[in-house]
């Protein structure tokens, strides 16, 4: 039973993590509350191709996608798709992105 009651609780907390599908309304609220500034994909090119460009660039999918392509200066951290991953990640993205808080990131 004890054993049955682990494996349970193992695969709870490290299955895959399924997101409702959002709104752009969402997406908006949620940038807003959150202090974020969205941009176009247009003005994210723009940006992107002057030489100047302090944008960081961040390919949140898995090593092996980014190796496959990915945008050209673009840095790679995975995203774990469960909760726990990502909470023991924290502090490595942190470190990741540096000190400089008012850098330009993008996530994609």
């Amino acid at each position: 039973m004890a054993m049955l009651i682990t494996v349970a609780a193992v695969w709870y907390l490290h299955r895959p993590y399924i997101p409702e599908g959002a709104t752009w309304e969402d997406v908006v609220e949620e940038a807003t509350t959150g202090g974020y500034q969205l941009i176009t994909t247009q003005e994210l090119y723009e940006r992107y191709k002057e030489e100047s460009s302090d944008i960081l660039v961040v390919d949140t999918r898995q090593q092996w996608e980014y190796r496959s392509a990915h945008i050209k200066g673009a840095e790679n951290f995975p995203m774990e798709p469960s909760w726990w991953a990502r909470w023991r990640k924290a502090g490595k993205l942190e470190d990741f992105l540096g000190p400089d808080k008012q850098r330009d990131i993008v996530f994609y």
